[in-house]
């Protein structure tokens, strides 16, 4: 019988060139362009491991295939066991799908310190993913140090108290919450990162989604319809009417945020949100109505997207891209802007046949923050139950798209943890997992359609490697079986919702 690689995610081809045997641990490495970007050839035999990587990431994702053939033990910090090691001897060739293959934390809700996103990069990496997005500001706190406007931290990052849950009647922790990443950690996060072949995106929120910072600079709000010296940094979660006021000297303030952005993170795409703006204050403000005249646009819509445009040239103009929410559609879209779809496909199909390149992670298939089963042991469940085997059935190219040349502008896919009822490592980790190693097999290999994929393998493969794997790294996973008594949270109220009757088929 051949032996097993359970390899995770699953390559692309792999030939058996021999059986078991000794590992030597010599591991040579050179890099072939012409095997394309991020693909890898690993050949096993008992000389020990040859490594052909199409460019310094491929050679990487190689290493991290070795990794898994030699058994759990590989994944801890130091071996707790010693001796020769069998692996199989075969020949691995093998390549990403998709060039985008993320993972959205959400660190302005709950904050995480450094240590903890630094032990994420390790597990993205791990798994072959190659994007960590950051979201570092909310209502709830403002994350990242801007020195041209220290009040951003010094106020916008600190919340007086946290809501418990998302359930009525509302409880609440009173003690303060919060916390923010001085650049130096941002760029250390940033340089550990491009050391495993992971790209950083920053996420800072505009026009919505901005009461921390109208708390710490009043004058970003609305202040012609509501007293913006009044708002403190929201305690609460939910959409949010307090948005950014649509002036020059707004533009001009966040055009100073984000050249300090730009100084600290490298990659290409800046994610500047875009999502959930309630355009109320707006339709009531005489300072926004104004606006509307002067630019000679139709209504608030068009201003939003005058807004989004604007940083979106901007961006441009320094060489870099603007992605946001599949809101940033609404009121027209710059040439060259990116979309990443999370209500359901809609947006991002409008996108790509529009040619814009589209990231896809609809909170249908691949929300992690949503329940993982029903019953009332689930720590605070919320939204729709998304299983191990929903997010291994995950197809991020809608059949509308198929087929078509439009669906080479989808150019990735995402899972995103968003942390209003996930509170510290703990939770993440959680929500997280094992869902996210669902969502990388998806992500990397060529696979099936959703229904005809093997989810018995793949629960298969799950059981007799990968759940060590986890635990030598430290992994506080939901266990199949559900949760241990201490991942339970009795008496914190969630918010579960209806689940939409679409299925991945009607996609489209």
């Amino acid at each position: 019988m051949a032996p097993e690689l359970n390899l995770i995610p699953a390559p692309d081809r792999v030939e058996l060139t021999g059986g078991v045997g000794p590992f030597s641990g010599d591991v040579r490495t050179e890099v072939d362009p012409s095997l394309g970007p991020e693909a890898y050839r690993l050949t096993v035999s008992a000389d020990g491991a040859e490594i052909v990587g199409g460019d310094e990431a491929g050679v990487f994702w190689g290493r991290q295939t070795l990794r898994q053939m030699l058994g759990p033990e590989s994944f801890r910090r130091a071996p707790s066991a010693r001796g020769p090691v069998s692996v199989p001897y075969v020949t691995v060739e093998d390549r990403p799908r998709f060039a985008w293959r993320g993972f959205m934390l959400d660190v302005a809700r709950h904050f995480l310190p450094k240590d903890d996103v630094l032990r994420y990069v390790d597990l993205l990496s791990a798994h072959k993913l190659n994007v960590l997005h950051l979201h570092l500001t909310d209502d709830q706190g403002w994350r990242v140090e801007i020195r041209r406007h220290p009040r951003l931290t010094e106020i916008g990052a600190w919340r007086r108290r946290t809501r418990l849950g998302w359930g009525e009647p509302a409880l609440w922790d009173e003690r303060p919450h919060g916390g923010f990443y001085t650049q130096d950690d941002l760029r250390e996060i940033v340089a550990y990162a491009a050391e495993r072949h992971v790209t950083v995106v920053p996420e800072i929120d505009l026009p919505g989604h901005s009461q921390a910072a109208i708390a710490a600079y009043p004058e970003l709000g609305n202040s012609d319809v509501v007293d913006t010296a009044a708002l403190e940094v929201w305690t609460d979660w939910g959409v949010n009417r307090n948005v950014l006021a649509p002036t020059d000297a707004v533009v001009r303030f966040y055009e100073d945020v984000l050249d300090e952005v730009l100084a600290i993170f490298p990659g290409r795409f800046v994610h500047i949100g875009g999502d959930e703006c309630l355009k109320d204050q707006w339709r009531e403000s005489p300072t926004a109505q104004a606006r509307i005249r002067e630019l000679g646009l139709e209504n608030e819509d068009g201003l939003q997207s005058w807004m989004i445009r604007h940083f979106a040239h901007w961006l441009a103009a320094r060489g870099r891209r603007l992605i946001g929410w599949d809101e940033i559609l609404e009121g027209g879209l710059a040439d060259g802007a990116t979309v990443m779809c999370w209500r359901w496909y809609a947006g991002g199909i409008a996108a790509a046949q529009a040619g814009h390149s589209v990231v896809m992670c609809p909170q249908q298939e691949v929300y992690l923050d949503h329940a993982q089963a029903h019953g009332p042991d689930e720590p605070v469940p919320f939204g729709w139950v998304h299983t191990l085997e929903d997010v291994y059935r995950f197809e991020p190219v809608p059949p509308r798209l198929t087929g078509t040349p439009h669906a080479d502008n989808i150019i990735g896919a995402q899972a995103n943890l968003w942390t209003e009822v996930v509170e510290n490592r703990g939770r993440v980790d959680y929500q997280a997992f094992p869902r996210l190693v669902a969502f990388a097999e998806v992500a990397w290999s060529r696979l099936p359609g959703p229904d005809e994929r093997d989810f018995e393998d793949f629960e298969r493969r799950m059981n007799r490697a990968h759940y060590a794997r986890l635990d030598a790294l430290g992994v506080g996973y939901r266990p199949p079986g559900g949760p241990h008594p201490w991942q339970q949270r009795p008496g914190i109220p969630g918010r579960m919702h209806s689940k939409p009757r679409k299925t991945w088929r009607m996609a489209d």
